[in-house]
């Protein structure tokens, strides 16, 4: 019997080959930037129909937003950080009725 040892370098990283492409294990973790302030921090991506959303933990709960450009427009790995401009109320709680 052969047996076949596998040697994987956790240093290695291996990027999509797109531009602007990352692979999930990537985002999570990552802190969300707006307007210069840490308001919350990547907890997984869900690939939905119409979009990949990102699920971010914040201070008053969770929030999906969609991945998309126009509300993520910086993703920076290496700073581990996103910096996010999305639009009015998205992050913002709503008032108790």
């Amino acid at each position: 019997m052969v047996k076949a040892i596998l040697l994987v370098d956790a240093d290695l990283e291996i990027l999509p080959e797109e531009p602007d492409a990352w692979y999930d294990h990537q985002l999570v973790g990552l802190k969300i930037i707006r307007e210069g302030i840490e308001i919350g921090k990547v907890v997984r991506v869900e690939h939905l129909p119409a979009q990949d959303c990102l699920a971010i933990e914040t201070a008053s709960g969770e929030v999906l937003m969609p991945f998309i450009k126009a509300f993520a427009p910086t993703v920076d790995i290496a700073k581990g950080e996103i910096t996010v401009t999305p639009p009015g109320g998205l992050f913002e709680e709503l008032p108790e009725e």
